[in-house]
């Protein structure tokens, strides 16, 4: 069986963080699958999906490690081709990948005790984002 719901949110831009866990959960339970796989999958080239201790420190810690890595920076060959400060966006989403799949166990999301999925904005504006959840099993 195959149950797939879409989650949309806005962001505020560079840096913010999501913890997409409980809507994740939900759409898992809502799917009545016991056993299987959940996608989790960021629509769009400049926002990035994992999983981490959702907490204060790494919040601030992951986007900070990031900008050291890929800073802001008109040196980019899409910024020299788009002008639009935001190649190191697409760089830094590209590391951490557009989507992450988890186990599914008794109906819900396998996760260890300080595991969260998140979503995180890497573009240099406020966005609109649309999170597709696909549940695969029995």
């Amino acid at each position: 069986m195959v149950h797939q719901e879409q989650l949309d949110f806005g962001t505020s831009g560079h840096s913010d963080i999501h913890d997409l866990t409980g809507d994740v959960s939900e759409v898992v339970a809502r799917s009545g699958i016991k056993t299987g796989t959940a996608h989790v999958f960021n629509v769009g080239s400049t926002g990035a999906v994992g999983t981490v201790e959702f907490e204060p420190g790494l919040e601030r810690d992951l986007p900070e490690v990031l900008d050291k890595l890929m800073p802001p920076s008109r040196d980019y060959g899409h910024e020299q081709a788009w002008h639009d400060g935001n190649g190191h966006s697409h760089l830094q989403a590209t590391l951490l990948g557009p989507s992450v799949t988890i186990p599914v166990s008794r109906g819900r999301p396998t996760l260890g005790t300080w595991q969260q999925i998140f979503h995180l904005e890497c573009d240099v504006k406020p966005r609109r984002r649309k999170i597709v959840v696909t549940v695969m099993g029995e």
